[in-house]
């Protein structure tokens, strides 16, 4: 993975509006079978290039939620980081990820609410500059008041 930031903590008195994080990956044969064991979904169009093939992506794709994971790796090592509990997340999937595909995750804070720890983060991931996930976070930041 390629991270534009260390890992660790952005506290709740820190983070700013406007602010973002992302890291890249490429989602490979193996991603997607880890995915497919732990999950148990084992759906072919994930993992049998035969019956992939004869599907409307005409190819094998890598699940949905495997994407939607790497929005989760932003938001639990980048932004806020280390401590951040997930409250919400809206998705909206656009287009397939392939194996192979360099993926593009990257949050971007668009709501803060002090008083409640609460940020508000939009959602995305790019494959080629094109969008393929959109969606909206909302956490529960770490604060430096009390950790």
């Amino acid at each position: 993975m390629l991270d534009n930031m260390p890992r660790g903590t952005i506290t709740i008195e820190e983070i700013e509006m406007g602010m973002t994080r992302h890291l890249r990956k490429v989602v490979t044969d193996r991603d997607i079978e880890m995915f497919a064991e732990v999950s148990t979904d084992r759906n072919p169009v994930h993992l049998d290039d035969d019956y992939a093939q004869d599907t409307i992506f005409e190819g094998r794709i890598a699940h949905g939620m495997l994407t939607a994971g790497l929005i989760s790796a932003v938001i639990g090592e980048q932004l806020p980081g280390h401590g951040t509990v997930y409250m919400g997340q809206t998705l909206k999937f656009l287009g397939p990820v392939r194996p192979g595909d360099m993926v593009h995750a990257e949050v971007e804070v668009i709501g803060i609410d002090h008083a409640k720890r609460r940020v508000q983060l939009d959602c995305r991931c790019l494959v080629n500059g094109k969008k393929v996930l959109i969606g909206e976070a909302t956490v529960l930041a770490p604060s430096g008041k009390f950790d």
